[in-house]
């Protein structure tokens, strides 16, 4: 374990006692992979006004109010980070798409090692709806599709951050991913 992750899991776990000196010390310490994140679940939007920064930004500023953080390690801090951009984006494509459903939608386009079976582009408020029903069905699939799409994880490291094994994670991710393309062609049929 490097010695930044260790200063990263020191912080967490003062912030998680309240300590607001750790949560203000962690941001500069993690900032560059809170980036890193934010360009991945930026690079594949189409008509997208929200840049990398200002992703970081919103994400912190939802993470900053909250007075305690219960987050084990750099991992799950990153976890955690990573679901709160998915939901800036959601919300963000939500408010440009106050009227019909799929017209002026925010759609992802997702690299090939991440991307759903038949698209590499999928509507962004779909997808969120399909994974809150995958969420309430089998939370951990839900999880490793947050980790890999949203947080750019790979295989190996969406298995540390679960503490499962990573023929776990591709079992799930491979069947996840199955379940979400059947959901979005459903989603897709409904709409037109």
């Amino acid at each position: 374990m490097s010695s930044s992750s260790n200063q990263v899991t020191e912080l967490l776990a003062r912030w998680g006692d309240g300590d607001e000196d750790a949560r203000e010390a962690l941001i500069p310490v993690v900032y560059q992979e809170l980036r890193r994140i934010a360009c991945k679940c930026l690079a594949g939007h189409q008509h997208q006004t929200l840049q990398s920064t200002a992703l970081v930004h919103e994400a912190y500023l939802r993470l900053a109010g909250q007075s305690s953080l219960r987050a084990g390690n750099r991992g799950h801090f990153l976890a955690i980070a990573a679901r709160l951009m998915r939901q800036v984006l959601v919300d963000h494509a939500r408010s440009k798409s106050a009227a019909k459903r799929g017209s002026g939608c925010v759609t992802l386009t997702f690299d090939e090692d991440i991307a759903l079976p038949e698209t590499s582009q999928v509507d962004l408020v779909s997808l969120d709806d399909a994974l809150k029903s995958l969420s309430s069905m089998d939370p951990r699939q839900a999880q490793i599709v947050d980790l890999r799409f949203f947080g750019g994880l790979s295989i190996e490291d969406t298995a540390q951050v679960l503490g499962i094994s990573s023929a776990t994670v591709n079992r799930e991710w491979s069947i996840a991913r199955m379940w979400l393309q059947r959901e979005l062609r459903r989603s897709d049929a409904h709409d037109s």
